[in-house]
């Protein structure tokens, strides 16, 4: 039996190692997610067999720039080796571990070692020659092999022996407003004044002063589009409309366009294009619903009928989770005979928007479509325009969130809505908190949405509902509300967790200022967090100990470790109470200046508290404010 050529390819082995790299995905199949202008530290253990000495540089570029650099790496410690740089604007980008013997290095230190031992190094010294040679420069008797700088430069220029190259591995490299923002929810055709009659894009931008007011960042629109006919749904999901009915926003398309038009009543693209600029003019983005969803009149079944699929008859299945049916929309065939026009097609959508200045996406739904698709559609526009970013609006299994996060969705939607009791938020937290998850899942805790009026919040009770805010705005760098919350909404259509009277399938018209809202108190959670670095972001959290199993105890510190902010939120119960916060052996600082907590100052009345026996005891009135935010010194 001929074993040589497979003892030649073991034998072509690099025999140095690269192993346990930070940061990566899966081994580097997907993207760790960072924020420009933030110094990303790559470590790895690198080592190989025998004595020699090794050396390693890192080499990282963005994706279609020039923008690339080469970094040494420094060895810390027990084979674990650092290197780092500093990407400076959003786009994807790659690095590639190189690591290969030092071969001077290693003779330099064998050198040292013999002459410190008085041993004859004649021969020695000659093979430091010869190993320059190869280096293209001769060094005489009288060159100091050990420091002469033309001898580095030799030693620099050798051929790299067993030298190593990694697979690449994968960075996304985000604008700051993927890890923070406050999303206000809005239905367009709902912010008008005269009751029965829809409300154009003018009747919005009158809304943005208020909502500015409240300190939002994001302006997220329920779909624009216009509305099908055919099977449009009444008042409460109803299966008939009646006259002057409105249909739901998610029944997308109809003879006066699809998912590239404005619904005509809303004022159609110009009216659209002044939103937008209102919106920048008082500093928050306009986020748009992205629907992979047609109604039966939709442009698309007549132009392109081969993008859907058709049933034995010829008609076409009515969108369903069984034994739910959604008779007024229909799915396209991601995988139909012209699959790839219709890919093209939902891209070229989204950079339509793109191109009116819409720089965020919330998707309808991900997890229902071919998992390939958001993969590639992500991938190609933010190959267009870095600064997108898109939201997963996937209320699914874990790993299937998880793994939409993975393919390049920005946020997520979670779980956040369902877990209400202090066990249930801490365990989801660290849940959300537990490597490798906070390289690639940003998480967005949306308070309630159209979808989802919460059994917690369905009697009424503004404490309840001025908590869940302050968990959602205080857990979560990011989060959002549905327009209506701040009023206090919270009549449920009997036995589910869905709103009375949904203006998904109707008009509403509100009084923005009513009596019992809570907008002063939205608008100060805002802006602590606006004010403050350890609240925008979320994972730098800790929980602490209090004796009250009904309150929620934890410290939040900015990523450079020089602010951190104690937070104890009343999770249900509207009691008056008192109780000890414990801080535990948490310490506080930048890593080189770390040091125990000493004192709290109360961010609201500016009163300090001595830390004694490692706590502090404070008092608590849920019927006024359910949340203590103080100030760690």
């Amino acid at each position: 039996m001929d074993i040589t050529a497979p003892l030649q390819k073991i034998a072509a082995r690099p025999r140095i190692c690269v192993e346990n790299v930070y940061p990566a995905v899966d081994d580097g199949r997907h993207a760790v997610k960072r924020i420009a202008g933030e110094p990303i530290e790559v470590w790895a253990d690198i080592f190989r067999d025998g004595h020699e000495l090794i050396a390693a540089q890192l080499r990282w570029r963005r994706e279609g720039s020039g923008q690339s650099g080469t970094v040494p790496f420094v060895l810390h410690g027990n084979d674990r080796w650092l290197a780092a740089f500093t990407p400076t604007e959003p786009g994807l980008h790659s690095f590639v571990i190189e690591a290969w013997s030092d071969r001077y290095g290693s003779w330099a230190q064998d050198l040292k070692a013999r002459q410190a031992a008085g041993q004859d190094v004649r021969q020695d010294l000659e093979e430091g020659r010869l190993l320059l040679r190869e280096g293209r420069i001769k060094a005489g008797p009288q060159d100091d092999l050990l420091s002469d700088a033309m001898v580095q430069k030799a030693a620099d220029a050798l051929p790299l022996a067993d030298h190593f190259t990694s697979r690449e591995y994968k960075i996304t490299v985000d604008r700051a407003r993927a890890r923070f923002g406050s999303w206000y929810e809005m239905v367009p055709r709902s912010q008008g004044s005269v009751p029965g009659k829809g409300a154009t894009f003018d009747d919005c931008i009158a809304r943005l002063p208020d909502i500015a007011a409240l300190g939002f960042d994001v302006v997220y629109l329920t779909p624009i589009h216009p509305i099908g006919r055919i099977n449009r749904k009444g008042k409460n999901n109803a299966l008939k409309a009646e006259p002057g009915d409105p249909g739901s926003f998610y029944a997308i398309g109809s003879k006066e366009g699809g998912h590239d038009a404005v619904h005509p009543e809303l004022g159609g693209l110009p009216a659209f294009r002044r939103f937008v600029k209102a919106c920048g003019e008082r500093q928050m983005e306009v986020a748009l619903d992205f629907a992979v969803q047609c109604a039966p009149d939709h442009p698309w079944l007549k132009q392109h009928p081969e993008w859907f699929k058709h049933r034995p008859d010829g008609s076409i299945r009515y969108a369903e989770n069984p034994p739910k049916k959604y008779e007024d929309i229909v799915n396209v065939d991601f995988y139909g005979a012209q699959w790839q026009a219709l890919w093209t097609a939902l891209r070229d959508v989204v950079l339509f928007w793109v191109g009116e200045g819409v720089k965020i996406f919330r998707v309808d739904n991900p997890h229902t479509k071919p998992l390939p698709f958001w993969e590639w559609m992500i991938a190609e526009v933010k190959r267009v325009d870095p600064d997108v970013l898109f939201l997963s609006e996937a209320f699914t299994r874990p790993k299937l969130m998880l793994n939409l996060a993975k393919l390049g969705f920005t946020q997520s939607y979670t779980y956040f809505t369902w877990r209400t009791t202090k066990a249930e938020l801490q365990e989801y937290l660290s849940e959300l908190c537990a490597w490798p998850t906070p390289e690639f899942f940003n998480p967005n805790f949306f308070v309630t949405t159209p979808d989802i009026l919460p059994v917690q919040l369905q009697n009424g009770d503004v404490h309840l509902f001025k908590a869940r805010v302050a968990l959602a705005s205080m857990l979560s760098s990011n989060y959002g509300i549905y327009n209506g919350f701040e009023l206090v909404e919270y009549e449920p259509l009997p036995g589910k967790e869905e709103y009375l009277d949904s203006e998904k399938y109707e008009f509403k018209v509100r009084n923005w200022n009513q009596p019992g809202n809570i907008k002063g108190y939205i608008a100060n959670l805002n802006r602590l967090r606006r004010e403050h670095k350890a609240l925008q972001q979320t994972f730098k959290l800790d929980f602490l100990q209090v004796d009250n199993d009904d309150t929620l105890g934890l410290l939040k510190h900015s990523l450079d470790g020089e602010e951190t902010l104690a937070i104890a939120i009343a999770v249900s119960k509207p009691d008056r109470r008192e109780f000890w916060l414990h801080f535990g052996d948490n310490e506080i600082g930048s890593p080189n200046a770390r040091r125990r907590i000493v004192a709290v100052e109360n961010l609201a009345t500016g009163e300090r508290h001595s830390v004694q026996w490692g706590g502090v005891r404070l008092r608590l009135d849920p019927q006024a404010d359910p949340m203590i935010a103080l100030r760690c010194l």
